[in-house]
C-alpha cells in the first residue's frame, strides 16, 4: 500500500499496551446513575429490572468479546476480567476499554424495552470505564472480593436508609443523620427491631451482586426431519451442548468459590 506524506502523525498515537502474563479489569460505571435513577423512576433500594438488564448486558459484552473469562457486577457497574493470556487488539488498554465500554453502553438502550416496557428511556446513559492489570491470581480475587464486600455494604445501607425513609416516615436528611456512625451489626438490629426485616434474607442478587462464568448449556430445539420408513415430516427435539455465560449469585470471598469452578482461571 502506498504511503503518504501525512502517515506521520501515527508517531504521536500513544503506546498503551497492557503488561504480558497479567490479567486485566475492565470497570464499568454508570456517569451520573443517580440521577437518571430518580428520572427513569427506580424502585428503592433496589430495581430488579435494572439489575437485571445490567445482567444482560454484561452477557452480550462477553459473548461479543474475546477471552472474559469471568464477570462480576453490581449496582451501576461491571467488571469484566480478560484472561492473562490474552493477546486480543495487540493488550492496548484504550482497545479494551473502548471496546468494552461501548458494547455495554450500546446494549443498554439495545435492551432497555425487555426491562423497561412501560418506561420509556428518556435520554441516552453515560458510562465510563477503567483498565487495571492485576499480576497475580491473588490480586485478582482479592480484587474481586473487594467489588462483593463494596456491593454488601452499600446494600445493607441503602436498606436501612431506605426502610427508614419509606416505612418509618424519616426524611431522607434524618435517615442519613440516624445512620451517621452506625456499623453493620446496628443496621441489622434497626431493620429487624423496627421493621422485621432480616437482612439474612434479602435476595442474594442484592446482597452479593452478580457473577457470570462460562459453562456448558444443554441447548434443546426443534427440528422438522423425515425419519427412516416414514412419508411425512416429523417434528423431533434436538439437543446440543454450547458454552455460555451463565449468571450466579454466590460469594466470591473465600476459596470455596475458586475450587468449585477451577476453569475460570484456566480458561484459555
Amino acid at each position: 500500500m502506498a504511503k503518504s506524506k501525512f502517515e506521520y502523525v501515527k508517531e504521536f498515537e500513544v503506546q498503551d499496551t497492557c503488561l504480558r502474563n497479567c490479567w486485566v479489569v475492565v470497570r464499568v460505571d454508570g456517569k451520573n446513575f443517580h440521577r437518571f435513577s430518580e428520572q427513569h423512576n427506580f424502585t428503592k433500594p433496589n430495581d430488579i429490572r435494572a439489575l437485571q438488564l445490567m445482567n444482560r448486558c454484561a452477557k452480550n459484552v462477553m459473548k461479543e468479546l474475546d477471552n472474559i473469562c469471568i464477570a462480576y457486577g453490581s449496582s451501576d457497574e461491571y467488571s469484566f476480567v480478560f484472561h492473562k493470556n490474552s493477546n486480543w487488539h495487540k493488550r492496548r488498554a484504550s482497545k479494551f476499554m473502548t471496546h468494552v465500554v461501548s458494547q455495554f453502553a450500546s446494549s443498554y438502550v439495545f435492551y432497555w424495552k425487555e426491562f423497561f416496557s412501560s418506561q420509556p428511556i428518556l435520554y441516552p446513559p453515560g458510562f465510563d470505564g477503567r483498565v487495571v492489570i492485576y499480576p497475580s491470581e491473588e490480586n485478582l480475587k482479592d480484587y474481586l472480593s473487594w467489588r462483593q464486600a463494596d456491593c454488601h455494604i452499600n446494600n445493607m445501607y441503602n436498606t436501612v436508609f431506605w426502610a427508614l425513609v419509606q416505612k418509618g416516615g424519616l426524611t431522607p436528611a434524618k435517615a442519613q443523620e440516624r445512620l451517621r456512625g452506625t456499623l453493620s451489626a446496628d443496621k441489622n438490629e434497626i431493620l429487624f427491631s423496627e421493621f422485621g426485616i432480616n437482612y439474612n434474607n434479602e435476595p442474594l442478587i442484592y446482597r452479593k451482586g452478580s457473577v457470570l462464568i462460562w459453562q456448558k448449556v444443554n441447548e434443546v430445539s426443534k427440528k422438522t426431519v423425515k425419519l427412516s420408513n416414514e412419508t411425512e415430516e416429523q417434528e423431533v427435539e434436538v439437543s446440543r451442548w454450547r458454552t455460555e455465560p451463565v449468571l450466579l449469585h454466590t460469594d466470591l470471598i473465600g476459596e470455596q468459590f475458586w475450587e468449585e469452578h477451577t476453569a475460570i482461571l484456566s480458561y484459555r
